[in-house]
């Protein structure tokens, strides 16, 4: 009885101290508590939710319960407990999560949250709720940024960032500078979409870093790595339209190397003319793309990546009459492009004690376009080089680099007389500072030799705070941009007879200087959903800007600086909302003053928006694996490009919007099927936005000496014939239907 009674108490002892209160700890693969994640008993489904700071309690708890934790962009994890207490738990990021890497700001692989530089990161799937066959039509549920049309029969455009066009705005692919120049109107197609791993954007200038042409903006397509690619990817899509779209994706290994095959198809041959003015609303295009990437496993582990593309295009917009036969001439308008490229990039890191790492990139685009009856042939190639260092001294993070861009270029109009070459060496350096765990400073500077231009600095510093609980970032961004102009532009496609091109004075780089203020707020409410509040003020001044002047002297070309100044300010506000659910939202709203000033008169940009708004709104049907997409855009009024006093058409555009939606069905090999319906609203432009659609070639406009229109009874508003008139695209409401695997 003596033993019984002492087994008793030993039992009932074990069972009291069994049921102690656990403490415990969740935290990220950096050791970081994850805020308000969610720890459960599997078979009572009690628990607690942890504080902002990872930790948790829960009570009265029995030597072997099962527990699940779970956090939003995080893997889910199931965890016995045992006899040690407090419990640490660490959750694995999940791909969204590790997608938050960021390299662009400085040129280093860091976490978004860490970088002292203010990054946007965009993955793949941001884009899947609005798929579009080129990378120029996806930025457009992108807060700030937005794709412009300046052209209503060719369809080409460039990419606008805070208002500032697109000559300001840097595009690279992997790091490397391949769009550029030429490209900068067409290369922005047939970047297959399948292989696009995220889009990273920075706005404001980051020519320390990546020098001429990152004045306004940089934009960074990344693309996926070989190892981590799907094996076989496909996506097709179709529209009501007869729009055609195709991404192939294949990925093998070869002894010891990894390829990654992509192969875009974009294919549209059916003429519609809506609004009636006997023009395409949207260019007939005939696209093939084909891009392999390879990486090599070395034993050191240490990268080599090599990388290329090839495209080819046949575009055509003008008269619904029109067939190649009439191509060049001056019966029939068409504008007819045919556009060869070619590109190839990679990175080597050396295998050296030191931290080196070798980045090249080459491309040539070839030309092969009229309009109406000018004809334009051009050609390009670009070389570039660069050379990193990187290095840890204490609490600071060295980048040493040097870089060399060669740029040719020709056409055959009259402003072009010589081929233009421009070499452009350069060295750069970057101090990131960590001045403690919740301060860091950033400096750079960098010297570039433009064999134009001369010497051009371009200094820029970066500060970050950080609250102890890491909820709250604000970063302070000052910085210095500048582009060397390229004065042989497509733009003289429209000049006719011989013009000698004049230089008035020595022409200086076209500078920006901006001050960015930006604020991050998050926020993990207990019913799992994560809150994040960005927010950006920023003024932007150039200096130097290069026009060219075509009425002093009907013989000549006169370029020179601006002798005046202009200005983009503004402020940016986007929020996004993740629920546990898989719900997400998706707000963006940007508010901008962009102008010049020219001896004392302000003027506003023209085609510049002074408001905009962009959304994303993402419903799962978790029973029945559908997702509702719901996205859209709206611009405030535009100042649109008139030809003179008596030009009756609207001087701005007014309110516009853009909205699609879109329903996708997973299936539970991974397969989708998705369709909806662009444009939703049936939005077009006025149907008068070519001026003088009936007269391409002008042959009943009566012209003065000096190339001014006389007014006439059959032209009493002495228009001529301008197709620049353009901020929407005329394509209206069409339904599409598309299907993707990746295995």
């Amino acid at each position: 009885m003596k033993y019984l009674s002492f087994a008793l108490c030993l039992f009932l002892c074990t069972c009291v101290s069994a049921q102690n209160t656990l403490h415990g700890v969740v935290l990220d693969d950096q050791g970081v508590g994850i805020p308000y994640a969610s720890v459960l008993v599997a078979d009572s489904g009690d628990g607690s939710v942890a504080e902002y700071d990872g930790r948790f309690t829960i009570p009265e708890y029995p030597v072997g319960t099962l527990l699940r934790i779970s956090a939003v962009g995080f893997a889910g994890k199931e965890v016995a407990v045992g006899a040690i207490n407090p419990l640490e738990i660490k959750l694995e990021p999940t791909a969204a999560t590790l997608a938050d890497v960021v390299v662009t700001g400085t040129m280093r692989s860091a976490s978004r949250s860490s970088s002292p530089v203010p990054v946007e990161v965009f993955t793949a799937k941001y884009f899947k709720a609005n798929p579009t066959p080129s990378v120029f039509e996806s930025l457009q549920t992108v807060n700030g940024v937005r794709p412009q049309l300046n052209c209503s029969v060719c369809n080409t455009g460039d990419i606008h960032i805070n208002g500032l066009e697109g000559p300001y705005t840097m595009v690279l692919i992997d790091g490397m500078p391949i769009v550029s120049g030429l490209s900068t109107v067409y290369g922005l197609t047939g970047i297959p979409q399948s292989l696009i791993e995220r889009v990273e954007i920075v706005k404001g200038p980051a020519s320390t870093l990546y020098g001429s042409e990152a004045v306004g903006g940089l934009i960074n397509i990344i693309t996926k790595s070989p190892e981590n690619a799907p094996r076989i990817s496909a996506d097709i899509m179709a529209s009501g339209w007869g729009e055609i779209n195709t991404d192939l994706g294949y990925k093998t290994k070869i002894g010891n190397a990894t390829s990654l095959l992509g192969v875009n198809y974009f294919n549209y041959q059916n003429p519609i003319d809506n609004n009636g003015d006997d023009f395409t609303d949207l260019t007939l295009q005939d696209r093939i793309s084909v891009f392999n990437k390879w990486s090599l496993d070395r034993k050191s582990g240490r990268a080599l990546t090599i990388a290329g593309r090839y495209l080819y295009e046949d575009r055509f917009g003008g008269q619904l009459d029109w067939n190649r036969g009439d191509r060049g001439g001056n019966e029939v308008y068409g504008e007819s492009i045919y556009t060869n490229r070619w590109e190839t990039f990679g990175t080597y890191e050396l295998p050296t004690k030191a931290n080196l790492t070798l980045q090249f990139s080459a491309n040539g685009h070839y030309q092969n376009s009229v309009y109406g009856e000018t004809i334009y042939n051009a050609s390009q190639q670009v070389g570039f080089l660069q050379l990193t260092h990187q290095k840890e001294i204490g609490t600071h993070n060295l980048l040493l680099g040097g870089a060399y861009r060669y740029t040719r270029y020709n056409d055959d109009t009259p402003a072009t007389r010589e081929v233009s070459e421009i070499s452009l060496p350069g060295l750069f350096v970057q101090d990131e500072w960590r001045l403690n765990e919740f301060n860091t400073l950033l400096g750079g500077l960098r010297y570039d030799h433009n064999s134009v231009h001369g010497s051009i600095l371009t200094p820029r510093l970066n500060y970050k705070w950080s609250s102890q609980n890491l909820l709250n970032t604000v970063r302070l961004s000052v910085g210095n941009g500048y582009r060397v102009a390229n004065v042989f532009t497509e733009d003289h496609a429209a000049l006719t007879g011989a013009r000698d091109l004049v230089f008035a004075d020595e022409l200086l780089p076209e500078k920006s200087w901006n001050v960015n203020l930006n604020y991050v707020r998050k926020h993990f409410a207990r019913n799992g959903a994560v809150w994040t509040f960005d927010a950006s003020t920023w003024y932007t001044h150039f200096s130097n800007r290069i026009l060219p002047d075509y009425e002093t002297n009907p013989n000549q070309i006169i370029y020179a600086n601006l002798d005046g100044r202009a200005v983009s300010q503004g402020v940016s506000l986007t929020t996004d909302v993740s629920f546990r659910g898989g719900a997400s939202v998706n707000v963006g709203l940007n508010v901008q003053d962009v102008f010049t000033v020219k001896e004392g008169v302000r003027e506003r940009q023209l085609l510049t928006e002074t408001y905009s708004g962009v959304w994303r709104l993402g419903i799962p049907w978790l029973e029945r694996q559908i997702t509702f997409d719901y996205t859209g855009n709206v611009y405030g009024p535009l100042d649109l490009p008139l030809l003179g006093e008596m030009d009756d058409r609207p001087a701005d555009s007014g309110w516009f919007s853009t909205q699609n939606l879109q329903v996708t069905k997973t299936f539970s090999n991974g397969m989708e099927v998705y369709g909806g319906v662009k444009n939703l609203l049936n939005y077009t432009p006025p149907a008068n936005s070519i001026a003088r659609a009936f007269d391409p070639f002008d042959e009943d406009v009566d012209f003065n000496p000096d190339g001014t229109v006389i007014p006439t009874p059959t032209n009493p508003n002495a228009l001529t014939f301008d197709p620049t008139y353009v901020f929407a695209s005329n394509q209206g409401r069409r339904v599409f239907l598309g299907w993707r695997v990746s295995l």
